[in-house]
């Protein structure tokens, strides 16, 4: 299947906006920065259902890792990221660099998700 987010064809000088293009470090290993586009960002509100609340309130009970809260907080981490490189894609970007993720709750039960980073487009260090 077509990678729906990234349809422009990547070139051998001009590598693919992927996952491995995607670093919380200032720079890119074997990569230069060429051109800064700016800052991108992904955001998400989530709140949790009754039911899961609910749920979620069985789960403590018993003690340890609290299933339907990490499953919760992995999907809003995963669209902010998904929407970040998108960003990323729309300005022409082959990498972001310097990825945070950040969290605010802002009233009880509901929460924003923010994950930015730099958009870059990078070059192939030669040696």
């Amino acid at each position: 299947m077509a990678d729906p987010y990234n349809s422009a064809p990547a070139t051998a000088s001009s590598p693919r906006l992927d996952d491995t293009m995607v670093t919380t470090a200032p720079e890119l290993a074997g990569y230069r920065v060429v051109r800064n586009l700016g800052l991108v960002r992904g955001i998400t509100v989530r709140s949790r259902s009754v039911v899961g609340n609910f749920l979620g309130g069985l789960q403590t009970l018993f003690g340890g890792n609290i299933t339907i809260y990490t499953e919760l907080c992995e999907q809003a981490r995963s669209e902010t990221y998904r929407d970040m490189v998108l960003h990323a894609r729309q300005l022409g970007a082959n990498a972001v660099i310097a990825v945070r993720y950040d969290a605010t709750e802002l009233m009880s039960g509901l929460t924003e998700v923010l994950c930015y980073g730099t958009a870059v487009v990078v070059e192939p260090q030669r040696s």
